[in-house]
């Protein structure tokens, strides 16, 4: 048992150093809660590959077993006897509560706590304030499904190295559910917008990596970057005896099995390939405000980088979510800011988050502008465009997607071959059902607002982009139309700044509407310019 403590320490003293203390007067004497005894199966699950092994062994001799086979037996069972003793003691000895304050006078200004007390020999009591806990993650392996418990993991302020994570292995689902609420429902908002360390690298974001571009397209850069570097030794990658072996190997052969195994490699290399990017451009990663003026991104393993960015310099973030790490309920945040060089410098410079869980991401962008980020919300939350929108982006589809494709398949096909025919109305099929699906998501996507100091404006399909930016910051409006949008009655309005992109678009919004959004969103730009009902002039006065 430990010492006395104050909220927000850890402790840990010698088993059986002395008797329990006394409990802390401020708070209630919540009873302590145990794991679940299915733990101990849980930890069982490492015997599966050498109990697999010794199998195999057996079966492929015709269960004669060798004195090797047996040693190894033996060594399996005295693991099993001495990993299920400790695990054994490990699960009787860790206990978790939620510490509550009293009511009245000797609450004394204390927070509920969350407690954790474990420890083999030496006993260790983690007790954390509530209101500093910002995530709380379950986590199921295949082991934990089948045995129906999960881990519960809650990390604190600046705990995304997991050095300050909270971990319990294994509690029932139920019950992991009914701790999560307990734990969210603390929250500090004030508190989260207020942390210093806003976050930190997490390795289990490793999962989102494959999820972007270089997944497919780092593995033909890479090839153009090989063939490149041969060509300017004065070799034809072409002409190699290897390369054009595996080209007629690849004609010969049955296509529905080796274009499908080609796809497949790709991928491969493409996933290893796009986690060892993100490992060589994030490790260490941190994201934190060194003092109340200074934002510092530092991260790097080959090449280290710390991007410094003022607070007066920051225009706003944009929440960025392409669509295969939007499909994975991912995302990414880059910062709106000033003094980060030209468009190819800020944007190496401006990444404030890697690919990581979509709420992760809401949290950081609302630790970066130290407010709530306006863009968490639904897309439905911010005012719709008209559905004339909708339609030219399907006639736009069906005009430079499928028409093209498909007349010149059809077109090469009456020249050629009736196989080219068959393949082109195929084409068309799934071209314009794609096209069709795309268009509308991108019309979902498309949204614009105003919270607060921010204007807000979403927009995209293959990379759907939330951007807040600060009102006080547009320096210009730019409308911009063309014959079918005029004819549409929509525009497309630009928010000039100077940082980031330098301007930010709201595509299709109605013409008569954006005006006097624009107007709203930033006075005192657009007065001059705007015609504005009233009495006739007087003759002889000029009028604007």
């Amino acid at each position: 048992m430990s010492t006395p403590r104050e909220p927000g320490t850890d402790s840990g003293t010698s088993a059986g150093s002395g008797p329990a203390a006394p409990p802390d007067a401020r708070f209630e004497e919540t009873p302590w809660r145990r794991l679940d005894p299915r733990t101990l199966l849980v930890h069982c699950g490492w015997m599966a590959a050498p109990l697999g092994s010794l199998a195999l062994t057996a079966l492929a001799t015709g269960g004669r077993i060798n004195t090797e086979a047996w040693i190894t037996l033996a060594a399996i069972s005295a693991s099993f006897a001495v990993l299920t003793t400790l695990g054994l003691i490990r699960w009787a000895r860790t206990e978790f509560r939620i510490t509550i304050p009293r009511r009245g006078e000797g609450a004394g200004g204390a927070s509920p706590t969350f407690d954790v007390r474990s420890g083999l020999l030496t006993r260790r009591l983690r007790s954390v304030p509530l209101h500093r806990i910002r995530t709380v993650d379950l986590t199921a392996t295949p082991v934990h499904r089948v045995l129906g418990v999960t881990v519960l993991r809650a990390g604190t302020a600046g705990s995304g190295d997991g050095s300050s994570e909270l971990s319990l292995e294994a509690l029932t689902v139920p019950e992991a559910e009914r701790l999560r609420t307990e734990l969210l429902a603390y929250a500090d908002a004030e508190a989260i917008a207020n942390d210093p360390v806003v976050a930190r690298i997490n390795w289990r974001w490793l999962r989102y990596a494959p999820l972007t571009f270089w997944v497919i397209g780092g593995v033909f850069v890479a090839a153009g970057g090989a063939y490149r570097a041969l060509d300017g030794i004065g070799i034809e990658a072409w002409k190699l005896g290897f390369v054009q072996r595996a080209f007629t190997e690849f004609g010969a052969s049955a296509l529905w099995l080796t274009i499908p195994a080609a796809l497949v490699v790709i991928l491969a290399l493409g996933s290893v390939g796009a986690v060892v990017l993100y490992v060589e451009n994030w490790w260490s990663y941190c994201l934190e405000w060194t003092d109340s003026r200074t934002l510092r991104v530092r991260r790097g393993l080959l090449t280290t980088r710390a991007v410094t960015i003022e607070r007066a310099r920051l225009r706003g973030v944009v929440l960025r979510e392409p669509l295969l790490l939007r499909a994975g309920g991912g995302a990414l945040v880059r910062a709106v800011a000033g003094g980060l060089g030209n468009r190819e410098e800020n944007r190496k410079r401006s990444g404030l988050l890697p690919p990581a869980p979509r709420a992760e991401a809401l949290r950081v962008a609302g630790g970066t502008l130290r407010s709530p980020f306006p863009g968490s919300a639904a897309p439905a939350a911010l005012t719709p465009h008209p559905r004339v929108a909708l339609r030219r982006r399907r006639v736009r589809g069906l005009l430079f997607v499928v028409l093209p494709g498909t007349a010149v398949l059809a077109g090469l096909g009456a020249a050629f071959t009736p196989v080219l025919l068959h393949c082109a109305w195929i084409y068309a099929l799934v071209t314009t059902a794609l096209s069709l699906w795309l268009a509308r998501d991108a019309y979902r996507n498309l949204g614009h607002g105003l919270d607060g100091p921010y204007l807000v404006a979403r927009s995209g399909t293959f990379s759907r982009d939330t951007v807040a930016l600060q009102r006080d910051a547009i320096a210009a409006w730019t409308f911009s139309t063309s014959p079918f949008t005029r004819r549409a009655g929509l525009v497309t309005l630009t928010a000039a700044v100077a940082a980031g992109d330098d301007g930010y678009r709201i595509p299709d919004l109605p013409a008569t509407d954006a005006p006097g959004f624009a107007t709203t969103a930033a006075p005192g730009i657009l007065e001059e310019f705007l015609v504005h009902p009233g009495p006739a002039p007087v003759p002889g006065q000029r009028s604007r």
